[in-house]
């Protein structure tokens, strides 16, 4: 799996989402502890920073929506989200959980690639990734799909697994740990092994140092950023200037 590139690796990556859907949320719940939600209100409270943009606000590789029903919890004075991902299945089950939370009227969704993205330039004030942007094919390229459609002014925040090798003895620690359990985890609750050894591999050469220099080569100005679970998890919010990069 780790071999696979470009478009065999997304058309890989689509189906594993699409095979896994059904039991997606309740292994982020196991896998994380239970904390998969605390760290996306985190990230939004770091989006946000207690200023009250309003506008459209955009998630990228929204999977079955949390970010997004987190989001109308944590920021409610965006008046629509529109969340994309490349997985039906995934978004499907995003949209029940949205009726049934009822906020569905605020959330639009679409079947997107983040590399190729759907809309006019500077059409948003706000734009998430949680827990996606180390499995895009091309991250430079998404990363200035997302400077495109953000206003001026506008921010970035991403909330991912990252290497272990940028932690300490504790995130090392906890970062064998994953790769460990998740591989079990997966076959026991969703029948399904390789996807889960699948995602702890994505993250061993995602970095953050590498993701900062992704963002300012995108002309996106990193203007905060945090450590989590003993430093596996990182948030990195941006911010678009008013010129374009080079």
């Amino acid at each position: 799996m780790a071999t696979l590139k470009g478009r065999e690796r997304a058309e890989y990556v689509a189906g594993m989402f699409a095979r896994i859907s059904q039991r997606y949320d309740l292994l982020n719940s196991l896998m994380s502890g239970g904390r998969h939600h605390a760290w996306r209100r985190k990230a939004l409270d770091m989006a946000s920073d207690g200023e009250t943009s309003e506008g459209l606000a955009l998630d990228l590789a929204a999977g079955t929506l949390d970010f997004v029903l987190d989001a109308a919890r944590v920021i409610p004075h965006y008046s629509q989200w529109v969340a994309t991902d490349f997985s039906a299945p995934m978004l499907k089950i995003g949209v029940d959980k949205a009726r049934r939370a009822g906020v569905a009227n605020r959330i639009r969704v679409a079947l997107s690639d983040a590399h190729a993205l759907p809309f006019r330039g500077d059409s948003f004030t706000l734009v998430t990734v949680g827990f996606g942007l180390r499995n895009f094919i091309d991250r430079p390229t998404a990363l200035l799909e997302i400077h495109r459609v953000l206003q001026p002014g506008g921010r970035l925040v991403v909330l991912d697994i990252v290497s272990s090798r940028e932690s300490g003895v504790a995130g090392r620690v906890f970062g064998a740990a994953f790769r460990a359990v998740a591989p079990v985890l997966g076959l026991a609750f969703a029948g399904n092994r390789d996807a889960y050894i699948y995602l702890p591999e994505s993250a061993a050469g995602f970095t953050q140092h590498g993701l900062v220099r992704d963002m300012v080569a995108a002309g996106l100005a990193p203007i905060d950023s945090r450590r989590l679970a003993f430093g596996a998890i990182a948030i990195v919010v941006g911010e678009k200037g008013g010129t374009k990069p080079n």
